[in-house]
C-alpha cells in the first residue's frame, strides 16, 4: 500500500507544476536558512576547536562599579581578576588575557591590519589550537616578558608567504615578536581564541594594566567539572563583593559586580539582562516556529486546493469503504515526500550558503559545516514541518462527505 501511495503522491505532485513549484520553494528556502542559523549557533556554543573545554568553561567578560554619581562598566581589569578569580576551589586552570586590539604592520611599505591579543602561559592550555609549526606562548614567556608570538596561517602567508614562520621576526604595534607558533586560523564566532596575533600578556607597552579594575582583560576558568559552576560562581561573587578598591577609586566608587558566566549565560546575559538561558532558548525556539509558520500555512493552503481537486477520488474512496485514518495516512505520506524532496534541496542550498559565507569572509575566517548535529536539527525540522502542514489538511479531507464529495464539492 505505501507503495502505491507513493507513486499517487509523484502523479500529485506532477499533475500541478506550479503548486509544487511554490511548495518545494518554500520548504527549502526555510530549511535553508534554518541550517544556516542552526550551523552558526553550532559554531558558536559547540565544544569544537579550539574552544574544545567549552562544556568545563566559566567566562569573565563583564564588570560595572557603581558610586553615588557615577557609573563604569565594561571588561575586568587584570587587577580585579588577580585578585578574585585566582585559586578558587575546583577551578583546574584559570587565564587572564586581554581582548583584541587592533594593530598596524608596515611590510616592504604596505601597512597591514591585524588583530593582537595578549595572553598568558595557560591560556594555551585551556584553549586547544591546531598547531601548524611551532609551539605555543609559556608561562615563561608571559613572567620574562618575552616578545614572542604565535600567528595565524592567513597572517603567515602575509608576512612569510611559501615558507617557514618560526624564528622570524613580524613587527607589531611598534613592537618586534620573533614567531614561535603558527595555527590554524580561528572564526570570529569564537571570541576567546579568535585573534591573528597572541604574543604574551606582559609585554604590553603600559604596566599599568596590572592595576586595573576595570580595563580590557577577561577571565577563563578551567572548572573540574562542570558540576562545581554553582560553587565556583558562588566563591567568585563572595570575593568581588569583599573587593576592595584602590585609594583613588574610593571616593567615587563602593560597589562592584562582576560574574562568571557559561557562553550561552553571557549572551543571554547580554542581549536580555538575565544569565538564566532557558528565556534566551525559548525566544530562538519560538523565533524559528514563527519563521516556520508562514510557508507552513501558504503549504496549507496549497495542500486544501489539491484535496479540493481531489474530491471526487476522496468520495470513491469513502464509498467503497476507505476509512479517514487510511486517506489521512495517505496525505501525511504524499505531503512527507513533497517535504523531503524540499528538504533535500534545502540541504543543498544550505550547503552553498555555508561555502559562500566561509569563502567570502564576510564573517573573518568562518568555518561553517553541515556536522551530524545541525544535520540532525535539520531532520528534526523537516518532520516538524511535514506534520505541521499535513495532518490538518489530510484531516480535512478525512471529513468529507461521500455524496457531496462524489458530485465534485464540499460542504
Amino acid at each position: 500500500m505505501l507503495k502505491n501511495y507513493i507513486k499517487i503522491a509523484f502523479l500529485v505532485l506532477m499533475r500541478r507544476k506550479i503548486f509544487t513549484f511554490i511548495s518545494l520553494f518554500a520548504i527549502s528556502f526555510t530549511l535553508t536558512v534554518l541550517i544556516v542559523i542552526s550551523a552558526m549557533l553550532d559554531h558558536m556554543f559547540a565544544p569544537v576547536a579550539p574552544e574544545v573545554n567549552m562544556q568545563r568553561t566559566l567566562g569573565i567578560y563583564f564588570g560595572e562599579m557603581k558610586g553615588p554619581d557615577s557609573t563604569w562598566n565594561g571588561n575586568p581589569g587584570y587587577g580585579l581578576l588577580d585578585k578574585c578569580a585566582r585559586n578558587l576551589p575546583n577551578v583546574e586552570l584559570i587565564s587572564i588575557f586581554m581582548e583584541n586590539q587592533t594593530v598596524n604592520s608596515y611590510l616592504r611599505g604596505q601597512k597591514i591590519v591585524s588583530s593582537l591579543k595578549r595572553t598568558d602561559g595557560e591560556y594555551w592550555k585551556i584553549l586547544k589550537f591546531n598547531f601548524l609549526e611551532g609551539s605555543p606562548i609559556t608561562n615563561e614567556d608571559e613572567e620574562k616578558a618575552n616578545f614572542v608570538a604565535v600567528i595565524n596561517k592567513s597572517t603567515r602567508e602575509k608576512f612569510f608567504p611559501n615558507e617557514s614562520a618560526i624564528g622570524k621576526y613580524i613587527e607589531a604595534d611598534s613592537q618586534n615578536f620573533r614567531v614561535i607558533g603558527v595555527v590554524e586560523d580561528v572564526s570570529q564566532f569564537c571570541n576567546s581564541a579568535h585573534s591573528e596575533i597572541w604574543v604574551p600578556l606582559s609585554t604590553n607597552k603600559d604596566q599599568g594594566y596590572r592595576r586595573e579594575v576595570l580595563g580590557r582583560c577577561v577571565g577563563l576558568l578551567l572548572a573540574k567539572s562542570p558540576d562545581d559552576f554553582p560553587s565556583i560562581k558562588t566563591e567568585f561573587a563572595q570575593r568581588v563583593n569583599n573587593f576592595e578598591f584602590p585609594a583613588e577609586l574610593k571616593n567615587e566608587y563602593n560597589k562592584i559586580t562582576c560574574f562568571a558566566d557559561t557562553s550561552l549565560e553571557i549572551i543571554s546575559r547580554q542581549a536580555l539582562g538575565d544569565p538564566n538561558p532557558t528565556k534566551l532558548i525559548l525566544i530562538l525556539i519560538g523565533l524559528m516556529v514563527l519563521f516556520m509558520l508562514l510557508p507552513a500555512v501558504n503549504l496549507i493552503n496549497i495542500n486544501i486546493s489539491r484535496i479540493l481537486e481531489r474530491a471526487s477520488e476522496i468520495g470513491v474512496r469513502k464509498a467503497f469503504g476507505a476509512s479517514s485514518w487510511v486517506l489521512v495516512g495517505q496525505f501525511i505520506v504524499e505531503n512527507l515526500i513533497l517535504t523531503l524532496i524540499g528538504s533535500i534541496l534545502g540541504f543543498i542550498g544550505s550547503i552553498v550558503v555555508l561555502l559562500i559565507i566561509n569563502q567570502s569572509n564576510i564573517i573573518q575566517y568562518a568555518n561553517f559545516q553541515l556536522n551530524y548535529r545541525v544535520f540532525f536539527y535539520g531532520v528534526l525540522t523537516t518532520i516538524f514541518f511535514s506534520f505541521l502542514s499535513g495532518v490538518y489538511p489530510a484531516w480535512q479531507m478525512s471529513k468529507l462527505n461521500p455524496i457531496e464529495a462524489l458530485r465534485g464539492g464540499i460542504r
